[in-house]
């Protein structure tokens, strides 16, 4: 028995095909699970084969994967903004993709803290309101981001030590230099103009920040991003317009929104491959020393009998909550997020703030309003799912 086991073991020597095998084992009678010689010892029939097959696949994978790297390499040596900087970002701040690590959060978490720091944004309207009475602008914004400065040096100075260097520094200051410009531009074209033209015109960074996107960086966009962006556009100039007249406040505001524009579409890039809580730390601390060099050169001060607890409590309000923990987890979540997506969610801040206004502060809800809420909520809606579920829903009727 031994010797006809090996001696059909040698006969496979003399199979060429898989064919070839079947007859033979036929003609013997033998069971249809035939050994076969190999250097790794004795398989059955076709294992060979499937085992050639999975070589194959793993030649085709490491190709592919070969590929995509060199496709990354490239991509990042044509990006002018690619970072050099040698110490490692942490894993809850990368961006998902190559880069992702087991911390980050997914972005349907960051497109939930940016609907929810827009609601704390138009609460801020009224608060704002209230401080301009006492505050000038400038000093204003140099109390608000001085002080969010110094918590963000304070909390993260473990990090800022470790990234201090040319690139962070120059991206700060980048930073800095144009949401200070936004906010300059839209405060002063407020003395120009209605707040609810100056709402609806700021909010028309979310269609420009697709655009500015595409010509800085070359992201992707899509005719649902310009869809969603129009429709949005349109139910805010519901919820905020009175009348369609332009005046020289008007046009300041929309440089305002350029900025903003500019500068999600720049944290939205830069982000992704650093520590977004070291940029936003230098961006404080640049746009609070702007403001406060504005307000030295061209405002008066503020008498210290002014300077109350109630407004006090409402410039640490504003320092804490809008700029400190909202600004960072924006400056985060843009990095996660599309920056069309992003600026399309961040635009519920002007809605939200006539909302809040219509809760707190007695202004009536008309049909007007109630329309362009709803061309808002569908903005999102189409951005989102593209409608996917209305598709399905007439396949099954």
């Amino acid at each position: 028995m031994a010797n006809s086991k090996h001696e059909r073991v040698n006969d496979i020597d003399t199979v060429a095909t898989v064919e070839d095998a079947h007859s033979e084992d036929r003609a013997q009678g033998a069971a249809s699970q035939r050994p076969c010689g190999c250097r790794a010892g004795v398989r059955y029939e076709g294992e060979s084969e499937a085992w050639a097959q999975l070589k194959t696949m793993m030649k085709d994978h490491e190709v592919k994967s070969g590929q995509e790297v060199d496709a990354a390499v490239e991509s990042d040596a044509t990006d002018p903004f690619a970072t050099k900087d040698p110490v490692p970002v942490p894993a809850e701040d990368r961006a998902p993709g190559k880069l992702r690590g087991a911390g980050a959060r997914s972005p349907l978490f960051w497109k939930i803290m940016l609907v929810a720091m827009a609601l704390i944004w138009g609460y801020s309207f009224l608060t704002m309101k209230t401080v301009l009475d006492t505050v000038p602008t400038f000093m204003l914004l140099s109390c608000r981001f001085l002080l969010s400065a110094v918590i963000m040096f304070v909390i993260f100075h473990k990090r800022i030590k470790a990234h201090f260097n040319r690139e962070y520094l120059g991206f700060g200051v980048l930073m800095g230099c144009v949401i200070w410009s936004a906010y300059a531009a839209q405060t002063l074209g407020l003395v120009d103009t209605t707040p609810g033209k100056n709402a609806f015109l700021t909010g028309t960074y979310c269609i420009l920040v697709p655009f500015i996107a595409l010509l800085l960086f070359r992201e992707r966009v899509t005719k649902w991003h310009i869809a969603s962006a129009l429709m949005c556009l349109v139910g805010v100039g519901f919820v905020a317009l009175d009348n369609f007249s332009i005046q020289m406040g008007d046009l300041l505001t929309l440089v305002g929104a350029m900025f903003f524009a500019m500068d999600m579409a720049v944290v939205g890039h830069i982000g992704r491959t650093r520590d977004v809580s070291v940029l936003t730390s230098w961006m404080f601390l640049f746009v609070g020393l702007f403001s406060l060099a504005a307000t030295c050169a061209f405002e008066p001060r503020v008498p210290a009998e002014q300077w109350t607890p109630e407004i006090i409590g409402q410039l640490v309000f504003l320092a804490v909550v809008c700029t400190t923990i909202g600004l960072l987890l924006q400056n985060q979540a843009l990095s996660h997020v599309p920056p069309a997506t992003g600026s399309l969610l961040l635009s519920l801040e002007s809605p939200s703030g006539v909302l809040f206004s219509v809760l707190m502060a007695g202004e009536v809800l008309t049909g007007k309003l109630i329309f362009g809420f709803a061309l808002i909520f569908l903005s999102i809606v189409l951005s989102e799912t593209h409608f996917s579920f209305l598709r399905k829903f007439f396949k099954k009727s």
